[in-house]
């Protein structure tokens, strides 16, 4: 269900209900051209076919909203209208939206592993920080995240991080791998 925290995750999962309904076009159409010429077409299949979408990603929506949400979007016709204005009423606007990036980069960026705390419970952490930072649309490179976490570890993987520095190569070098050698590194 969607709340007023968990929109990023609410998201995701309704993309991949509606992919998986092969619906997901009409939110989002892969080829925005062959959207228009579908629009244009007069043709009663297609149509009916675009209106059965349409309102199959409406009932996968309205599923998963509480009443509250539905009420405020009951007018909108088609799903990308829905889609669009539940977006915007969790992100919020243009300067909002600003507003909570900057707030979850400096997060990102004041993020540090304690000593005690182990490397999943730390990658969990940035993850959902990177996460909701991608989400609102904002670019944050793999090998900027890397870099950020061989640099946010305690003393005590020194060594690993030492040489994953030295000899890796972070520009292509994934989040996984380096999370992969410093559990290695832990245990």
């Amino acid at each position: 269900m969607l709340t007023k925290t968990n929109y990023t995750s609410w998201a995701i999962k309704m993309k991949i209900f509606m992919q998986a309904q092969g619906v997901w076009s009409v939110v989002e159409p892969s080829d925005p051209k062959a959207a228009i010429v579908e629009k244009s077409d007069n043709s009663d299949s297609k149509a009916a076919s675009g209106e059965k979408s349409d309102k199959i990603s409406l009932a996968l929506i309205y599923q998963g909203i509480l009443e509250e949400v539905l009420l405020s979007i009951a007018e909108k016709q088609t799903v990308k209208e829905v889609w669009e204005m539940i977006k915007t009423l969790r992100q919020g606007a243009d300067r909002v939206k600003q507003a909570q990036i900057q707030t979850l980069k400096s997060e990102f960026e004041a993020l540090g592993m304690k000593e005690s705390e182990q490397i999943d419970n730390f990658h969990l952490k940035m993850n959902g920080l990177v996460t909701n930072i991608r989400a609102l649309e904002e670019e944050m490179d793999e090998s900027y995240v890397v870099e950020k976490l061989l640099r946010a570890v305690p003393s005590r993987f020194l060594q690993i991080t030492s040489t994953m520095e030295q000899f890796g190569d972070l520009e292509t070098m994934s989040v996984e791998e380096v999370i992969g050698s410093l559990k290695a590194h832990e245990e």
